[in-house]
């Protein structure tokens, strides 16, 4: 089974930095994300089955201090073939936040879980599905918004089977 570990980041599909990003990439093909913005913090490719992660989750989540994050730069990555995904993403990654992420993948692969990717901090606005714009391209009329960086504390943890259901959700505090 696939799942993931996600934090959810509360912005808006209307932001006017979003809306000038959208009418920048008017006509090129792009399935942009609306309404659930989140940061993975762990994709499991593979959870061995009748193995409960839920208790060790718990243990990690119960006590953890919600991360404040300035979210200041937009960019794109290449994802596979004619795919690429536009960003919002952080210059200054909390280093508390970046050891929970590491704390909750080594403790998903202590129990046998696969993880095939590596951790990168990114919010996905966007996956673009045009063959005729590459990464530079994009990355060149991405640097055209003004995105005035904007804190937000993260409070909102769930673990969710990959397309399904929601197995577990936890609140952080300050």
């Amino acid at each position: 089974m696939k799942s993931y570990l996600e934090i959810k980041v509360p912005i808006s599909f209307d932001e006017y930095w979003f809306r000038e990003l959208r009418d920048l990439l008017d006509g090129v093909d792009i399935r942009w994300q609306r309404g659930y913005y989140h940061i993975t913090m762990a994709f499991l490719d593979e959870t061995p089955e009748r193995v409960n992660l839920i208790p060790g989750l718990n243990s990690l989540l119960c006590d953890a201090t919600a991360p404040t994050i300035t979210f200041d730069r937009l960019d794109a990555f290449a994802s596979g073939y004619h795919r690429h995904v536009i960003h919002l993403t952080t210059s200054d990654a909390p280093v508390d936040f970046l050891a929970l992420v590491e704390d909750v993948r080594r403790y998903f692969k202590s129990k046998g879980c696969v993880i095939q990717s590596d951790f990168r901090l990114h919010v996905t606005l966007g996956r673009v599905q045009d063959p005729r714009m590459n990464v530079h391209q994009l990355k060149d009329i991405i640097s055209q918004v003004d995105l005035p960086p904007f804190t937000i504390d993260l409070t909102d943890v769930e673990y969710r089977i990959f397309r399904g259901k929601t197995l577990g959700q936890w609140k952080l505090f300050n």
